[in-house]
């Protein structure tokens, strides 16, 4: 059994999983001040109804990927492919504006939820449904874009993904009672901005397979459809990825430890090509720098 397809959905839902808790923990303080503890259960059910619903949607989207993977047409291998590379596009944009969006919201987090708890509890009578909305959306934001990312690696099949997904979540639930029920103290800022750049990693190396995926879905396409040969570029075996940067197949192959490792968390190919390599160079150094310029970096140095 392969754990390290179980790593990049860890480290996710470890982050995002701690985020959520974070809100949940806000939330349940706020209403043991105002004395409204009666409401923790909107809370609780908020936080179960957030994760059923994003169990739902990973679902959802894991059944279209299976039926359109399981069809006979000759056009199935092209349309995997669009549907493989699509998710993991809509992965890489959700993951990286939550990476960027979070870092910069987090010294706001408590007073926003803080201010809209008061706002709820103002409202008498719609107190419970106000917390349980607040808490569902929170949970299901985190949920949605971890679900997308494990839709994302349908080739690494669902059991490790899920795995990795669940024990993110246990550790996150477990940091939340810590910070927030026992009064262990964490150093949340640092959580974060360590979290961050594994999580940078990860997207980058999204990156790259999307690509991968551009790449076979076209070959296939020009191989059906003999007269669009021209959409290919490159020399095979790559159709438009460029010349071969390297092939370390022999000496370091993605499937075998600690090669497979690499491949799950930092974006590593036994095969790279130079399209790959610019990608990803270009992905860590914009990204990289934006999200490092929202954790105040470049500011301290200016000063």
């Amino acid at each position: 059994m392969d754990i390290s397809a179980a790593l990049p959905t860890f480290f996710i839902t470890l982050r995002e999983g701690f985020e959520a808790a974070l809100v949940v923990g806000i939330v349940l303080a706020c209403l043991y001040k105002a004395e409204e503890s009666q409401l923790k259960t909107w809370v609780y059910g908020g936080v179960a109804a957030g994760v059923a619903a994003s169990v739902l949607v990973g679902w959802g989207l894991w059944g279209i990927l299976s039926g359109v993977s399981a069809g006979d047409s000759p056009y199935t291998p092209v349309f995997k492919q669009i549907l493989e590379g699509s998710f993991g596009i809509v992965a890489i944009a959700m993951l990286s504006w939550m990476l960027i969006w979070m870092t910069r919201q987090a010294k706001s987090l408590k007073s926003e939820v803080e201010g809209a708890i008061q706002a709820a509890l103002a409202e008498t009578e719609t107190a419970g449904w106000a917390v349980f909305w607040l808490i569902f959306i929170a949970v299901l934001r985190e949920g949605f874009e971890t679900v997308v990312f494990i839709v994302a690696q349908f080739q690494s099949g669902w059991l490790m993904p899920s795995l990795g997904a669940v024990g993110g979540l246990s550790v996150a639930m477990f940091m939340g009672v810590a910070l927030f029920a026992l009064g262990i103290r964490i150093n949340i800022r640092a959580f974060f901005q360590i979290m961050g750049v594994f999580l940078l990693l990860i997207i980058a190396g999204l990156v790259v397979g999307v690509l991968k995926h551009v790449d076979v879905g076209l070959a296939a396409f020009a191989q059906i459809q003999p007269q669009y040969q021209a959409l290919c570029i490159s020399p095979a075996p790559s159709c438009v990825l460029g010349m071969q940067v390297w092939d370390w197949s022999e000496l370091l192959p993605d499937k075998q430890f600690p090669g497979i490792v690499l491949k799950t968390l930092f974006g590593y190919r036994q095969t790279l090509y130079l399209a790959q390599a610019i990608a990803y160079l270009l992905f860590l150094v914009s990204v990289g720098a934006v999200y490092l310029n929202s954790l105040g970096l470049f500011t301290k140095q200016k000063s």
